[in-house]
């Protein structure tokens, strides 16, 4: 749930990156990250074990606007994609604003996301959230490669209910800004309405 900063006058919200591991989390990321002015970014911080890691960064898109006469600071985070990690990944989306499900889109990758995407929704029901009531963006990444799933196929697979969805290729970051602004704009459309 976002969290109002009054002294600062900003609404803090929290985006998720979700997925399977290798997807393209990080790399969605790090390239908003490398594009972003500097004065309107935190720091990216990453945590890292032995074989899992977490980034987040926060930033303060002007363009958005403000909500009430405040400004909105996003604060974008990733999960670690392995599904051993999952408490890692339930802890992550406590407070949770918004979510993007990055799939990969590669073919031998359809039942890694599909998993991923179950696991999401686990997670969520864990926190008292229903993602089909909360915003959420899916981003098909990795659409530059040869080996690709047919669109049809990872929509009727990975999003049956139709929410806003992006090809993408997070390496040279088609795609990226459009997901990231996507998942923006329902937040604050959440916001306005009062939220859930």
């Amino acid at each position: 749930m976002s969290f109002i900063n009054h002294a600062s006058r900003e609404i803090n919200c929290k985006i998720v990156y979700y997925g399977p591991g290798l997807c393209g989390k990080t790399t969605n990321l790090q390239y908003v990250y490398q594009k972003t002015a500097p004065e309107s970014k935190g720091k990216m911080i990453s945590l890292a074990t032995e074989s899992e890691r977490t980034l987040f960064f926060d930033f303060l898109p002007l363009a958005l606007g403000e909500v009430r006469g405040f400004k909105t600071r996003f604060h974008l985070y990733t999960v670690p994609g392995q599904v051993f990690y999952d408490a890692s990944r339930k802890l992550i989306l406590k407070g949770v604003d918004g979510v993007v499900f990055v799939a990969d889109s590669q073919e031998e990758r359809m039942d890694a996301n599909i998993e991923s995407l179950e696991n999401l929704r686990d997670n969520l029901d864990e926190h008292g959230y229903d993602l089909d009531n909360m915003p959420f963006v899916m981003q098909y990444n990795k659409q530059d490669l040869p080996n690709i799933s047919p669109m049809d196929e990872l929509q009727k697979y990975l999003n049956p209910h139709k929410v806003p969805e992006y090809r993408a290729c997070a390496m040279t970051g088609v795609g990226v800004f459009e997901t990231l602004k996507a998942i923006a704009r329902l937040v604050l459309l959440d916001l306005k309405k009062g939220g859930r």
